[in-house]
């Protein structure tokens, strides 16, 4: 199950993108499929066709992972008083 995740690597603006699985602490590199601007739109500095984007960890400040559409589903218990 891929995590939609926010990027956000120094210097640039973040970008939003899937990742198959977490990256681990001795990882060297993130590997994004549909890489993106937050607001959906292409980045200047990638090709249009381009689908998966390999950056360097060292690059990368930190990860926000999104909540999935299943977890957004889920309806916890509320009492009205």
């Amino acid at each position: 199950m891929p995590y939609s995740v926010i990027i956000h690597i120094a210097g640039e603006p973040s970008v939003a993108g899937e990742i198959e699985e977490l990256p681990k602490p001795t990882d060297t590199s993130i590997l994004v499929m549909n890489p993106r601007q937050k607001d959906g739109k292409d980045l200047h500095y990638i090709d249009n066709n381009v689908v998966k984007v390999i950056w360097p960890m060292a690059k990368v400040s930190f990860i926000e992972i999104l909540e999935s559409a299943e977890e957004e589903k889920i309806i916890g218990f509320v009492r009205d008083k």
